[in-house]
């Protein structure tokens, strides 16, 4: 399992949320560029990056940012929040972005996004689910930056896409997005049993080294971690392990 760190923008600044509540949000005194710089000083092969302002409204409202990361070609980005259609994707991928990752769209235009697995080839098409667990503990789908809940249930929207050629799928549990109380791993165990032919990345909770061995266990081809890495919580030698070029 490889670590894939993530930066967060809101309005061209590196931020985090807590269980995606744009209200409470932890600003850092760190430049994407630099913070890019840091992790790619650690090991790091590949960055998330999440437009955050895209994520709720639908615009890439960090863009700028975004390509200036790409432009380095010091790692390898994955990038979402705000891509709503396939010339969108296109755009990213042309300028340089490895992985466009789609979240509310996978829920609401199935159409768009089967298009997008088709014409882009399904390593450059990440699928991202951000889920919270219902009272029965069934993970059902938030869409728009999480302000959105609905009934899909995860194991429900990935069964749209595996015909399709789903490759790559991004599942995070909201309630531990930020949290830093451990990520859920019963829950990626799970979808690695349900569909062991996807490379999943867990996504939230992430506190310390010994989280991301958790993770390890469940068959998940990668963790994101943000806040951990960014109050540094983990040392460089605790990461070692999973990051190959450390």
């Amino acid at each position: 399992m490889r670590l894939i760190p993530a930066i967060d923008l809101r309005a061209g600044r590196c931020v985090r949320l807590y269980q995606g509540d744009f209200a409470a949000e932890t600003r850092y005194e760190v430049e994407p560029h630099e913070l890019l710089m840091r992790y790619r000083g650690l090991g790091a092969r590949w960055l998330h990056v999440v437009d955050l302002d895209g994520a709720r409204d639908g615009a890439q409202a960090n863009r700028i940012a975004i390509l200036d990361l790409a432009s380095q070609r010091a790692v390898k980005l994955q990038v979402g929040g705000g891509l709503r259609d396939a010339a969108t994707v296109d755009q990213l991928l042309r300028a340089g972005v490895t992985r466009a990752v789609l979240g509310s769209l996978a829920i609401q235009d199935p159409r768009t996004t089967r298009e997008c697995l088709a014409r882009f080839g399904s390593d450059a098409i990440v699928l991202a689910f951000d889920v919270r667990l219902d009272p029965q503990g069934v993970p059902r789908c938030a869409t728009h930056g999480w302000r959105q809940q609905s009934e899909v249930a995860l194991w429900d929207a990935v069964e749209r896409y595996v015909e399709h050629g789903l490759q790559h799928v991004l599942c995070t549990d909201v309630a531990r997005d930020g949290a830093m109380q451990g990520p859920n791993v019963e829950l990626y165990a799970e979808a690695a049993r349900r569909h062991p032919q996807i490379e999943w990345q867990a996504s939230g909770g992430v506190r310390h080294a010994a989280d991301l061995a958790a993770l390890a266990t469940t068959g998940a081809a990668a963790a994101i971690s943000g806040r951990a890495l960014l109050d540094e919580r983990i040392t460089r030698e605790e990461l070692v392990p999973f990051l190959p070029d450390a």
